[in-house]
């Protein structure tokens, strides 16, 4: 008898041990601990996602205006947040001395207290324009082609960005990486030139066959590509590289070609369509209702230079079992942090997220003083998420806390729940694989907002100051 006594109080005392370890550790924080831990970023730049003093859930009531958490109400499961790695951004990367090099790597994608573990990265098929120079994976002398892809090779990609890559995957195996051409080879298309024209109908097949190669090439330097869309900015041909490929072109070569290739080739990687600005949900409208295009496809990107970012509701309306995901926005030289803060994380970071998005991706993630590099014809006003000097001095932009307000705390696999708008507070609110809530507020409004935080019918205080932005965790 007197074992079994003990073995009952042995089971009696585990759980409170284990209740008292949770509530000790401050990466395990819940609504039952009452703390809040936030970190905030501020328009004057005072602030840059910096810890502030926790708050604590209480059963107090007050008046003001209050943004209740609702996790029994569940979204979309999130992949991640992160940039591009232009060509570009990998060549000012590698350019540093191997230390620093490595702590920067280190704060950008591991999940280290100092870090903002960026877990989703976009890179170029070929060239995008914050490249130094146009190229793509099979470019012949003018007046060749090339229709079995025999000089096929990722050419200079195996000096920056897949180095890079691999310094990258070494610190997070399992970041996503998403693969979007500017151009194909100019053999390809109908104007012969990087810049514009489209592609001659005679090569959708071969086309197909370069991107099972670029994904089999890439496999064999150890780089999954998780997704690809078909087309960069398709309804903009006049950057350089470019190409115009309208929606019914895209729905012909994904379900006559692409998908058909991907199928006999054991390609997983999802194709993703569109590519483009919010004005036009019609465009993976028009492909998502090809019957042959359809089912080879995993869902629609989306940018946001034009329209508004509920465009992907109205596509996730037609087509719930097709995925959203958000690829590009850049932040630029001729606006303040100030601006880009505000705008970014409402409509990018919160905006993309409230629309069923599966990951937000600002645009390059590194560049020099300069903006550079960029090809001819290509963004001179770009500004990184990292600005690297000559002098290897990194100084950190406005996008690297419009990402990091969300990369840090949201990681892959975490579910969006429910939370109301609440005047001028925009937000969203994530449960994490962990079990930790993590609320992201944007106060869009001209002066401070005091307001409550509500969760389990508890409740905790705050204010932010106007344009700032905060991250909640409990």
């Amino acid at each position: 008898m007197k074992n079994i006594n003990k073995k009952l109080q042995i089971l009696v005392l585990l759980p409170l041990l284990a209740m008292q370890l949770n509530c000790g550790s401050s990466k395990s924080i819940t609504a039952n601990s009452g703390k809040v831990e936030s970190w905030v970023t501020t328009t004057d730049e005072t602030s840059k996602l910096k810890k502030q003093t926790d708050l604590v859930f209480s059963s107090e009531t007050n008046s003001n205006q209050t943004i209740e958490v609702n996790p029994a109400e569940k979204f979309q499961t999130i992949e991640g947040f992160g940039f591009s790695l232009t060509g570009g951004s990998a060549q000012a990367i590698k350019k540093l001395d191997k230390a620093k090099r490595e702590a920067l790597l280190q704060e950008l994608f591991s999940r280290k207290d100092n870090a903002i573990g960026l877990s989703y990265l976009r890179i170029s098929i070929g060239a995008s324009d914050l490249n130094e120079k146009v190229f793509s994976y099979d470019d012949m002398p003018e007046g060749q082609t090339d229709m079995n892809l025999e000089h096929f090779n990722l050419g200079p990609d195996l000096n920056d960005v897949i180095p890079v890559l691999k310094e990258i995957l070494a610190i997070n195996p399992k970041i996503k990486i998403m693969g979007s051409p500017w151009s194909p080879p100019v053999w390809m298309k109908d104007n012969g030139s990087s810049k514009g024209g489209s592609l001659k109908p005679q090569y959708y097949g071969v086309y197909a066959q370069y991107f099972v190669k670029y994904i089999q090439a890439m496999k064999s330097h150890g780089i999954v590509i998780d997704a690809i869309t078909p087309q960069n900015e398709p309804l903009h041909p006049g950057n350089n590289p470019s190409m115009l490929m309208l929606a019914e072109q895209q729905a012909d070569f994904i379900g006559n070609h692409l998908g058909p290739a991907f199928a006999k080739a054991g390609i997983k990687t999802k194709i993703i369509v569109y590519d483009h600005n919010c004005n036009k949900p019609e465009y993976p409208l028009t492909i998502l209702r090809d019957p042959k295009a359809n089912p080879f496809v995993t869902g629609s990107a989306f940018h946001l230079y034009e329209g508004d970012i509920s465009a992907l509701t109205t596509v996730h309306n037609e087509f719930p079992n097709k995925d959203l995901y958000f690829t590009e926005q850049y932040t630029g030289s001729g606006t303040n942090f100030e601006t880009d803060l505000k705008w970014s994380v409402k409509n990018v970071v919160i905006g993309s997220m409230r629309n069923w998005s599966k990951n937000a991706l600002s645009w390059g993630l590194a560049n020099d003083e300069f903006y550079k590099p960029f090809t001819p014809g290509g963004c001179s006003t770009c500004k990184g998420a990292l600005m690297i000097d000559q002098n290897q001095n990194i100084k950190r932009e406005v996008g690297y806390y419009i990402i990091g307000h969300a990369s840090k705390f949201v990681p892959e696999g975490s579910v969006r729940i429910g939370s109301n708008i609440a005047a001028n507070l925009y937000n969203v609110a994530f449960k994490t694989p962990s079990g930790q809530t993590v609320l992201i507020v944007e106060n869009d409004g001209a002066s401070a907002e005091t307001f409550n935080i509500k969760y389990n019918q508890k409740q905790t205080t705050t204010t932010l100051n106007a344009g700032a932005v905060a991250t909640f965790v409990w």
